[in-house]
């Protein structure tokens, strides 16, 4: 039976815009107070704002270790526990590694993998204190396949995923789920940097998707039974062809 999320709280990184915002719209939706998470804190108010009275805006840099360490404390200044936490933000590039750009590969590493690693840290704790909560990853299909055009960024996706899968092992005694969805490319900021011959194919042959539509998944995972957890959750544009 599916458990009814209003009344909980959660936090999603990278929610000023593209999944986490749209993860942020349907929380709200099922009365869950949502802390967005970003450091863009115009389009967090902008979105705050949207979405209503529970939403909230966090502004947090999760490049900067000191700016992660205050997320939770400033969080629990307007709830008193967070029941979800939602690793969202990401970064993408792709490209032939040969023409790449090592300084720009440093930079989506650091918030792929490490920022994911201490955000996931500054909540943890708090939920093994309670017994309870989730905690969600927004991976990627290249998580599971590696995919030919980006190799860093299918490198950062299979950390991810290595991630997940040990500390839901570490954690599932104390009554913290820890899983991820993994989907498929999705019509977000993200890929803005794609070639445009490329992204007018995808559109055209419907191999993207939208983020409602990795929203609605995440809120899937989230309503199961809290004895069931989903460990991952592949999403795919149907003409995807992986």
């Amino acid at each position: 039976m599916a458990q009814n999320l209003a009344g909980k709280s959660a936090a999603i990184t990278g929610a000023a815009s593209g999944i986490g915002l749209e993860c942020a719209r349907h929380l709200v939706a099922a009365g869950v107070k949502t802390f967005l998470v970003d450091r863009n804190l115009d389009a967090l108010q902008t979105g705050a704002a949207e979405l209503g009275e529970l939403a909230i805006p966090v502004e947090v840099d999760l490049l900067r270790p000191e700016s992660v360490a205050q997320m939770l404390p400033r969080i629990l200044e307007h709830t008193g526990r967070l029941d979800i936490f939602h690793a969202n933000a990401g970064a993408y590039v792709g490209g032939p590694i040969v023409d790449g750009d090592p300084d720009a590969w440093d930079r989506m590493l650091n918030l792929n993998i490490n920022s994911v690693f201490r955000s996931v840290h500054a909540v943890l704790r708090h939920m093994v204190g309670n017994g309870s909560g989730d905690i969600v990853i927004t991976s990627s299909i290249a998580g599971v396949v590696p995919v030919l055009w980006e190799p860093i960024y299918t490198a950062s996706k299979h950390a991810l995923q290595a991630f997940v899968h040990t500390v839901r092992r570490q954690v599932a005694e104390n009554g913290v789920r820890v899983g991820a969805v993994l989907p498929g490319p999705v019509v977000t900021p993200l890929i803005d940097d794609w070639p445009k011959a490329k992204l007018e194919e995808a559109l055209a042959n419907g191999s993207l998707m939208e983020a409602e539509e990795v929203a609605e998944a995440v809120i899937f995972m989230l309503t199961r039974n809290p004895k069931v957890t989903i460990r991952d959750l592949v999403i795919l544009p149907r003409s995807l062809d992986l």
